[in-house]
This record gives C-alpha cells, sequence and structure tokens, in this order.
C-alpha cells in the first residue's frame, strides 16, 4: 500500500532522506518513500501497514500528519511515465542554471533539441549574448515564456 505523508511545503526531499535513514536504523518494513516534484507539501510511504508509516513518521520534524486513505498504484501510475524533460520547457522561457559552470546564473531558452534532451539558451547577465547547450536537466524553469516576453 502506498501512504500519503503531509509535509511543510519545500521540505519534501530533506524529509524523505530522513525518512530512509530512520527506515535503515530502525528495520522498518518499508520498501520506498518517493517525493513527486508537481505534489508539494506531500511525501508517499509505500509500505505493508499504516502503523509502520506511523513508527517510520513518529517525532520527525515537518510532518504535518497522514492522510487517512492509502492511494492505489495506479491512481499515481500516470506520475512515473518517462517523458523527455525539453517536453516542460519552451522557448522563450527564463531559466536558472542548476549545475555545471553556470549554475546560479539565469537564461533564456533560445532553441531546444528534443531528440538529444538538449537546450541551447543565452545568459541574461552576460555583457556579450553567447549560446550555450546544456542538458534538459540542468536547468529549471523559472518564467514561462508567456509571461518572460510581456515583462522583458
Amino acid at each position: 500500500m502506498i501512504y500519503t505523508v503531509r509535509t511543510t511545503v519545500g521540505q519534501e526531499r530533506i524529509l524523505a532522506d530522513l525518512l530512509a535513514v530512520k527506515q535503515r536504523k530502525d528495520n522498518l518494513q518499508v520498501y520506498s518513500i518517493f517525493v513527486i516534484d508537481e505534489m508539494r507539501g506531500y511525501l508517499f510511504v509505500e509500505a505493508p501497514n499504516e502503523v509502520e508509516v506511523k513508527k517510520l513518521v513518529y517525532g520527525m520534524p515537518h510532518i504535518k500528519g497522514l492522510v487517512k486513505k492509502p492511494v492505489e498504484f495506479e491512481e499515481m501510475k500516470h506520475f512515473f511515465e518517462e517523458k523527455p524533460l525539453v517536453s516542460s520547457i519552451a522557448k522563450g522561457d527564463l531559466v536558472e542554471v542548476v549545475s555545471g559552470p553556470f549554475k546560479g546564473e539565469k537564461a533564456k531558452v533560445i532553441r531546444i533539441d528534443e531528440s538529444k534532451d538538449k537546450i541551447t539558451v543565452e545568459l541574461v547577465e552576460a555583457a556579450v549574448p553567447i549560446p550555450i547547450t546544456l542538458d534538459a536537466a540542468a536547468v529549471r524553469v523559472i518564467r514561462r515564456s508567456e509571461e518572460g516576453e510581456e515583462n522583458a
């Protein structure tokens, strides 16, 4: 069964890591702990029963409670379908580089190569606009192109 745990928004990944450590230390019957980015304020625990989940989350910071009804895997299946990362990025989007030598820089998407899962960006604060090609996983969208083109 998959149980839903309510958490403080923004603490889901940290809590998942802490719960994984506790699960190993206390040897609890928990099969998996996972976070779905689209579901902020929640993390999911796969366990044989609610008692194991309660043992796992007891005394942990940022836990707001347990959703009473377990979730069927069929209800969550669409979150696990593999899709290219570039499908969520559009030309003109404002992104932040999250890895590599340009980490922390803001950039505008100028080209997308879906077959290679790569995007080409221009750094916003650069004196001379130079196109840089990055993996789609190396950026996160800050602002969608509809908003970005109006405010630019």
